[in-house]
C-alpha cells in the first residue's frame, strides 16, 4: 500500500496567512481658534501701525542719527557702566551669599541688613543719594590715604556705579544664595569625606552644579541692568538715552530720538539674549538627556518640516 505523495499532512479547512494591516487613515485635527487669534492679532498690529503711522513723526530723522558719534559713544558708555556694574553686583552678591550662609550670627545679620536695605529702596533713590551727599559732605578724608573735596571724588561715573553695582549686589547675593542651597549636602559630605579640601569642593562639586540655578537669573539680571543704566542720566552721566535726549533736544525730534534709543536697546538685549541662551545650554550637560536644540536648528526642522511630503511622519 503505498501512500499517496501528492497528500499532504495538513488539513483541509487550514485557516489561511492573514494580510497585513490596513494602513491608519490619519485626519488632522482642524484647529480653528488658532486661525481666529491669529486674525485678531494681526488686525491689532495693523491698528497700531496705522495708528502711528497718523502722526507726525520724522522717521527720517532715525537712520540719520542711528549711527551719530554721539550716540555710538553712548552705546559704549551703556556697555561699559552694564559691565562694570554687573561685575561689582556678581563679586558683591558671592560675598554677601557666604556671609548669609555663615553660621556666625553677626556675619549673616549684616549680610541680611545689607540685603534689606538695598533691596527696599528703588535704585533711582540711591542714585539721587549717593549725587547729592555733596550737600552733607564737603570733603572726603580718608586719612593718609586720601582726601578731596566730595564734589571732585563723587564722578557721574562713580556715581553710577555705586547705585547701580551696590544695588544689585543684593540681588544677585540672593540669587547666588539660592545656587549653593540646591545642591545636595551629601555631595559635600562625601567629597570631604574623599579628602577633598573645602574650596576644592565648591570650584569641583558644588559650583559647577549651582550653575545651572545661577545662571538663568543671572542673564536676566544683566539684561535688566543694560536697561537701568537709563537711569543714571539724572545724575549727568552721558550714557545712550542721555546722548539721545539731548540729540533730540536740539534737533527738535525729541520722540524721534526716543525711539532711536529704544532701538538701539532691543540690538543690545537681542544680543545678549543669545548670549544667555547658549550658556544656559553649556551648563545644561548632564542634566538631561539631550541638550535643547538651537535657534537654528529650530529654524531648520521647521523649514524641513514644510518640505515633507502630506502624510509622511517624521
Amino acid at each position: 500500500m503505498t501512500a499517496d505523495v501528492n497528500k499532504t499532512d495538513e488539513p483541509d479547512d487550514a485557516p489561511t496567512p492573514a494580510a497585513g494591516p490596513e494602513a491608519i487613515k490619519a485626519i488632522p485635527v482642524r484647529h480653528y481658534g488658532r486661525y481666529v487669534s491669529a486674525v485678531i492679532a494681526v488686525a491689532l498690529l495693523t491698528s497700531v501701525i496705522y495708528a502711528f503711522s497718523q502722526g507726525k513723526i520724522n522717521w527720517d530723522a532715525v537712520p540719520e542719527y542711528f549711527f551719530d558719534d554721539r550716540i555710538i559713544n553712548g552705546v559704549g558708555q551703556t556697555l561699559l557702566l552694564t559691565i562694570l556694574s554687573m561685575a561689582i553686583g556678581v563679586v558683591g552678591g558671592i560675598t554677601l551669599a557666604v556671609m548669609r550662609l555663615s553660621k556666625n550670627p553677626v556675619v549673616s545679620s549684616i549680610a541680611w541688613g545689607y540685603i534689606w536695605f538695598f533691596r527696599g529702596t528703588p535704585v533711582l533713590v540711591q542714585l539721587i543719594v549717593w549725587f547729592n551727599l555733596g550737600l552733607v559732605f564737603e570733603y572726603i578724608n580718608l586719612g593718609p590715604i586720601y582726601k578731596d573735596y566730595w564734589s571732585s571724588f563723587m564722578t557721574p561715573l562713580l556715581t553710577a556705579l555705586l547705585g547701580l553695582g551696590l544695588n544689585e549686589a543684593a540681588y544677585m547675593a540672593e540669587i547666588c544664595r539660592a545656587g549653593l542651597l540646591s545642591v545636595d549636602e551629601g555631595q559635600t559630605e562625601a567629597s570631604h569625606a574623599l579628602g577633598m579640601s573645602h574650596t576644592k569642593t565648591l570650584r569641583r562639586i558644588v559650583i559647577p552644579q549651582a550653575m545651572r540655578v545661577i545662571v538663568p537669573p543671572t542673564g536676566n539680571e544683566v539684561i535688566n541692568m543694560l536697561k537701568t543704566t537709563s537711569l543714571v542720566s539724572v545724575v549727568q552721566f552721558y550714557e545712550l538715552f542721555r546722548q539721545a535726549q539731548d540729540i533730540g533736544q536740539t534737533t527738535g525730534a525729541p520722540v524721534e530720538m526716543l525711539f532711536l534709543a529704544a532701538a538701539w536697546y532691543l540690538i543690545l538685549t537681542s544680543i545678549l539674549s543669545i548670549g544667555q541662551y547658549y550658556l544656559e545650554r553649556y551648563y545644561a550637560r548632564g542634566s538631561s538627556r539631550s541638550l535643547p536644540p538651537t535657534p537654528l536648528q529650530k529654524i531648520k526642522s521647521g523649514v524641513f518640516s514644510l518640505r515633507r511630503p502630506k502624510g509622511v511622519t517624521a
